[in-house]
């Protein structure tokens, strides 16, 4: 099996952020979705508070802000 690079675990995890931006255009929100669903395999529950990775959530961010700009 073919393991996905960091870098192209970031640009698909921010790309995916954007599919969020029809329920709230925000940035950060999106990115923590789709950080948890990739870390815990389903999107929150309202009241979930499993952690995340925080490095890989700003990784994500960073890489969305930096598609978001280009």
């Amino acid at each position: 099996m073919d393991q996905e690079s960091r870098l192209e675990l970031l640009r698909r995890l921010a790309e995916e952020s954007f599919a969020f931006d029809g329920t709230a255009s925000d940035p950060e929100r999106n990115c923590w979705l789709v950080v948890h669903r990739h870390i815990h395999g389903v999107l929150p529950s309202e009241y979930d508070i499993r952690e995340i990775d925080e490095e890989l959530y700003l990784e994500v961010l960073n890489e969305r802000r930096a598609l978001s700009a280009s």
